[in-house]
């Protein structure tokens, strides 16, 4: 008798989609042809992709409806069930998009993806079948950062932004080698490495269990960086995990002026928000005197602390010079700062730079330093991006 998986890897399709595909879409039109194209070139033919077009004032609702059309046109052609379907909604938001797909999922599992990324065409068949295989809860797979300083908004005669060939950029490779964990303890005590890989925090590098998030009613909160809750919330008590180390995942990021110049109201907060989240997380799993987690977590709050300075001293920030001060002083004094800075093991010279006026509490030095840095993000997107990647 044939099982699921001798029908993944033969290519033939289950009656019902074995994995969903939810990708929020907005004013995407010069990428999101590319991304579904990647799409139908997986080795796995058994999906469905659930588009939601949210609110897009460009050609990305058009562009979708077309693509559906010759998903459509073809399905018929072929005899088999039409693989793509696209939801007009008002503009409510990612999170908001990604519930609404959630809930029409048909399949066993749920593959998140960006709709201005691309993924290789062996991923979704490399993290079936090992989810299949272990009977698995979460896959965890690598992914590549890509940066373009060089990005025209032009499209080529297939309808792709033509920066996606012929745009200079930095590729930063995030992995983890290959493991099935044994037990839901030796995922936890690993997990400090695979945050430092950032391999935890976003959805869309990831093959989620559709049973485990509806047990367990998970859904996007409406939130600044609405990823990482979610996340954190289906990895809290999750047993059955596996990683991938293969990069099939391609982020693109854009450092366009308008957004490198962008101040963002409330970054501290939201920062120090997420810092609790993983505070909670790792109390939860009795973790928290462990002295790998202790250091991560002070690591990772004074990246971020210097992140937050930098968003102060950007240009576009409305806070006059004294309160900029004033705001700084308030952020690099707290017990918190002090006791981060004593765990936290820096990995570069230039961290361990960015540092020192902390250290010392120098309000003003710290500030300059924020105003470099923000200079830097603003002229030199290929040294910000060099210098973030090998913080």
């Amino acid at each position: 008798m044939k099982t699921r998986l001798d029908n993944i890897q033969q290519g033939k399709q289950s009656p019902e989609p074995l994995v969903t595909l939810i990708m929020p879409c907005y004013n995407i039109a010069p990428f999101v042809k590319h991304c579904v194209e990647s799409l139908l070139a997986q080795t796995y033919a058994n999906w469905e992709l659930i588009a939601v077009d949210d609110g897009s004032s460009d050609d990305t609702g058009s562009v979708l409806d077309s693509l559906a059309a010759e998903e459509l046109a073809r399905a018929t052609e072929e005899g088999r069930a039409n693989r793509i379907r696209v939801i007009h909604t008002s503009n409510q938001g990612a999170p908001a998009a990604r519930n609404l797909a959630m809930e029409q999922a048909q399949g066993t599992y749920i593959h998140f993806i960006d709709g201005d990324d691309w993924v290789e065409p062996t991923m979704l068949a490399d993290e079936v079948q090992l989810a299949e295989k272990y009977q698995l809860q979460l896959v965890v797979s690598g992914f590549l950062i890509e940066t373009y300083w060089e990005a025209p908004q032009v499209l080529d005669e297939k309808g792709m932004a033509s920066f996606l060939v012929n745009g200079a950029h930095l590729t930063e490779e995030k992995t983890y080698r290959y493991e099935v964990f044994k037990s839901q303890e030796a995922f936890r005590r690993a997990c400090y490495q695979l945050f430092d890989q950032n391999l935890l925090y976003t959805p869309w590098n990831k093959l989620f269990l559709t049973s485990y998030i509806r047990e367990h009613n998970l859904q996007f909160q409406s939130t600044f960086w609405d990823d990482f809750p979610f996340v954190l919330d289906y990895i809290r008590d999750v047993e059955r995990v596996g990683v991938i180390p293969k990069t099939y995942y391609h982020f693109l990021r854009l450092r366009q002026e308008s957004e490198t110049a962008r101040w963002r109201e409330g970054m501290y907060e939201k920062r120090e928000e997420e810092h609790e989240w993983m505070q909670s997380l790792y109390k939860h799993w009795g973790l928290t005197d462990d002295a790998n987690v202790k250091e991560l977590l002070a690591r990772r709050y004074v990246e971020r602390l210097v992140g937050c300075v930098e968003n102060i001293a950007n240009p576009a920030c409305s806070l006059l010079f004294s309160q900029k001060r004033a705001e700084i002083r308030r952020m690099i004094s707290t017990p918190q700062v002090t006791e981060a800075l004593q765990e936290a093991q820096p990995r570069s010279l230039y961290m361990k730079m960015m540092l020192g006026p902390i250290r010392l509490q120098a309000v003003f030095l710290v500030l300059l330093e924020g105003r470099v840095i923000s200079a830097v993000k603003r002229r030199s997107t290929r040294l910000f991006a060099t210098l973030k990647a090998h913080r």
